[in-house]
């Protein structure tokens, strides 16, 4: 059980609730602090004085005062209107990291929410109701809206659900479960929906993929590397301490341990050449770089997991309600644009190191890593693959945070694009592990091609590990199962686990 309190969601849980199930409870003290915000959005909706999101419109209508007998229609109405999001359904996953998110921002005590549909928000995560919540709409300004909306639609009845036997309605959906639709009161339709926590999701999930990407690309480089007959003295300690970088350092101490013990580099110690392609010498340092993305993208996501994120702001301990700009999605999407650079880096020299592997003239091993070219074409085409992989890569890396566009009759006249950043995100990391993917594929087949020279202990693991899944290649097959195998492997965890050596 995760308790969510507003302030202690880390990406690991995140991850443990989206794509493991993990149930989640409201903290008692943050149950306190929920009650205590309410009572001051009970007390405001009381009065005559115009307070936004209480009694007034919305947006552009924030001057329109809207009657008491009106207040919770308004809160419907809004949810409504505000579902307009199009395209393909966000990933169950992304859903239940969203609505955890939602919940977690919740229960810090700024929203004004009633307990009891925070409540129903918990009970739909852990019963396994997940709204179907169109990916594309928001431009990240007040928030996330349309996804958002999307999602408490489902909580009074409405919208749409992914279940078990296809898409089917809010409140049949509720029916099921025994649940009871909510219904709202004031300021509730909009504390459901104000935030960044759909981008955010977004982001934290992609945090967690890519903090393991790096870790597999210097098991994945270690491996070329070898193959490559490389040396290690690149990776020498006192050549990083100097430029200072505790990711550049990270990596080469990642690539010295991966490769001590090596048959291969000790076969090829005084071979005569002074020194490696960039590709391979140069590897901590470009993915140190991707390293120094994702740090900053998670330290972006552990802020943003336990930020109040509302509009306005209920502050329960002077009886205020105030409002402001926390919505505004410009560090999420700043931090998805990084992330995009990082996984470029580690998938741009991934690509060169495929490249050397198949090129007999770059690597001394037969052409396209088949010992009978021409009859066979070998690994030809999953180095095609790598590229045109690498190429849609660099366009995602194009960052959506520097575009903006008014919307709701200008008075959003600066937006975020944070949900274009982290759908891109995404897409990055998904693209990278292919990457990957490839050069792995190329990499032990190198090392079998030096038969019977070995590897070191760490990557014969590895190697033997693949091997298992993934025969060596003698005659042309498909490559195409063997990437999606490799990318599994990745994606698992299952690759940095197989060398059984701490990989940071």
């Amino acid at each position: 059980m995760i308790e969510l309190d507003g302030r202690s969601l880390t990406v690991e849980q995140l991850v443990a609730i989206a794509q493991a199930g993990a149930p989640v409870a409201i903290a008692a003290d943050a149950r306190e602090r929920v009650l205590a915000a309410r009572a001051v959005v009970d007390e405001f909706a009381e009065r005559d004085t115009p307070t936004y999101g209480i009694n007034t419109g919305f947006g552009s209508f924030a001057d329109v005062k809207i009657p008491h007998d009106s207040l919770s229609q308004l809160q419907v109405n809004l949810l409504r209107s505000h579902a307009a999001g199009v395209d393909e359904p966000l990933p169950v996953p992304v859903v239940r990291a969203a609505m955890a998110l939602r919940a977690n921002v919740l229960a810090k005590g700024y929203s004004g929410i009633r307990l009891e549909t925070l409540d129903l928000l918990v009970e739909l995560l852990n019963r396994g109701i997940h709204p179907l919540v169109p990916s594309r709409g928001s431009v990240g300004a007040s928030g996330d809206l349309a996804p958002l909306a999307h999602i408490a639609l489902v909580l009074i009845g409405e919208g749409s659900v992914t279940a078990a036997d296809g898409i089917v309605d809010g409140r049949t959906a509720l029916s099921r479960a025994r649940l009871t639709p909510a219904a709202l009161g004031p300021k509730e339709g909009l504390a459901l929906i104000n935030g960044t926590q759909p981008s955010t999701a977004l982001l934290g999930l992609s945090v967690a993929a890519a903090r393991r990407l790096a870790r597999a690309a210097d098991i994945t480089a270690a491996l070329s590397i070898d193959g490559l007959q490389g040396s290690s003295k690149p990776f020498d300690a006192r050549i990083h301490a100097a430029r200072g970088s505790s990711e550049q350092a990270e990596s080469a101490a990642n690539l010295r341990g991966l490769l001590d013990g090596s048959g291969i580099n000790a076969a090829h110690a005084n071979c005569g050449r002074v020194q490696d392609a960039y590709s391979m010498r140069c590897a901590p340092q470009v993915h140190g770089a991707a390293r120094a993305a994702c740090r900053f993208a998670h330290d972006v996501f552990a802020a943003e997991a336990n930020a109040a994120t509302d509009n306005p702001m209920v502050f329960a301990d002077t009886h205020e309600i105030v409002s402001g700009g926390n919505f505004h999605g410009a560090p999420v999407s700043v931090a998805c644009d990084l992330l995009c650079l990082g996984m470029s880096q580690l998938a741009t020299i991934s690509e060169r190191r495929s490249d050397r592997l198949v090129n007999p003239a770059l690597s001394g091993l037969p052409a396209f890593l088949t010992r009978h070219g021409g009859l066979h074409s070998g690994l030809m085409m999953a180095q095609v693959t790598a590229a045109a992989l690498t190429s849609e890569l660099k366009t995602l890396a194009h960052p959506a945070s520097v575009d903006t566009i008014p919307t709701s009759g200008n008075k959003e006249d600066h937006v975020s694009m944070s949900m274009t950043a982290a759908l891109k995100a995404a897409r990055a990391v998904a693209l990278a592990r292919r990457v990957l993917a490839v050069e792995l594929l190329c990499a032990c087949q190198a090392i079998d091609l030096l038969n019977p020279l070995a590897s070191s202990p760490p990557l014969v693991r590895v190697h033997e590990f693949i091997r298992a899944r993934v025969p060596v290649l003698e005659d042309d097959r498909p490559p195409a199962p063997d990437i999606d195998a490799i990318t599994q492997l990745i994606e698992s965890g299952e690759l940095e686990r197989a060398c059984a050596m701490n990989v940071n």
